[in-house]
């Protein structure tokens, strides 16, 4: 598009040393040259800087946790997921554009007062052929298999409103009744340290210690071999803006059982089974059909296959620029030969692939600001 960014945060990760900017040094030029795109995902104090600066505003809304759903296990979470749509709330007075990742957070700007809105998909590269799986995980896993049983596979993170805990019920009754030992494999960092303990304990007491994986963080080869030697991807989550382990399982051919909250049906469409409850008997009985049924399951990969190339990084990128075209288009391209965009994101440090909200989600991304001029 022409313009050059720049990443302003206020808290950086090592990784990001180098590549972005602490957001004191955010420059302020008035006269509506000066753009910023605030990435929205938690309560942020960048949230207060794009509110105070001159320039025009274009938010960039990957959605936030409903504080009811954390609040419980970690009330200085919940405090900073009520501020963050707090904060969303009051950028809709100074944003020209809300762009969001899935028309379920696009009807949360709308609701939330913003003029204009428009769906820019989840920027991610998880098309391409991504990481070879690591040799050892992936020995590892194939030689569980060797027993019988199949493998299931959550990944996300471990916070208490993405319901592994459903996940952990389902598996009781699949072992229980039609796959007595049927393994569950949970990728993603514990970010709840009271919920993990929790979770931990309850697997425990139901005897279940050998057949479910706590992986913790994993590398991105590590993560390739996980979804390469297991069956099904089962998400039981409360709340979704967008769900990218939902694609990523699509792209690695994975057929998906999922719970239909928030964004998730909206992600898959006809590539996955969504049930409209997670009971866990009639969880572990469709998991039981997608891998017990050859045709529905070629099916369904199938149908995952083709919905993952909806989310390419080249169309995401594509349907970014049309909005950042609309915004400068509605606002009449103010700034003259030179335009500047500020963007900042509301988060906990620098992420891995395979940490996200889908993310998409909804309380990860770098607590930054983009500055971008056009020449």
């Amino acid at each position: 598009m022409g313009f050059v960014s720049e990443i302003y945060a206020c808290t950086m990760g090592a990784g990001l040393f180098g590549r972005a900017h602490l957001l004191a040094e955010l420059p302020r030029v008035p006269g509506g040259s000066q753009w910023l795109c605030y990435q929205s995902s938690i309560g942020s104090p960048a949230a207060d800087a794009v509110l105070a600066h001159p320039g025009p505003v274009v938010v960039n809304y990957h959605n936030i946790t409903p504080p009811e759903l954390v609040e419980h296990w970690m009330p200085s979470l919940g405090e900073e997921v009520r501020l963050g749509r707090a904060q969303l709330a009051a950028l809709a007075s100074v944003a020209s554009i809300g762009i969001a990742v899935s028309e379920f957070n696009k009807a949360e700007l709308d609701a939330a007062g913003y003029n204009s809105s428009v769906v820019a998909p989840l920027m991610s590269d998880s098309a391409g052929a991504g990481a070879s799986p690591d040799p050892g995980t992936l020995r590892r896993l194939e030689a569980a298999r060797e027993g019988g049983g199949r493998d299931w596979l959550f990944v996300g993170q471990m916070l208490p409103h993405k319901a592994h805990h459903d996940v952990v019920k389902a598996l009781a009754c699949a072992r229980s009744s039609v796959d007595p030992d049927a393994r569950l494999h949970l990728v993603g960092r514990e970010s709840c340290p009271p919920y993990v303990e929790a979770l931990r304990r309850f697997v425990r007491d139901l005897g279940l210690e050998e057949a479910v994986c706590f992986a913790g963080s994993v590398s991105a080869a590590e993560l390739a071999a996980y979804f390469e030697a297991s069956d099904v991807f089962v998400c039981c989550s409360d709340h979704e803006g967008f769900c990218a382990p939902l694609i990523e399982a699509l792209h690695h051919e994975l057929p998906v059982v999922a719970y239909g909250a928030a964004a998730v049906p909206e992600t898959l469409v006809d590539a996955g089974l969504v049930l409209t409850t997670k009971e866990p008997v009639l969880v572990a009985a469709a998991v039981d059909r997608v891998t017990g049924d050859d045709r529905l399951r070629a099916r369904l990969i199938e149908a995952g296959s083709k919905r993952a190339m909806d989310f390419t990084l080249e169309s995401a990128r594509s349907s970014f620029r049309d909005a950042i075209e609309l915004a400068l288009y509605k606002t009449g391209g103010s700034g003259g030969s030179r335009r500047e965009t500020e963007t900042a994101e509301g988060d906990r440090g620098e992420r891995g692939h395979h940490e996200r909200e889908g993310d998409g989600d909804d309380l990860e991304g770098e607590r930054r600001a983009s500055r971008s001029d056009h020449a």
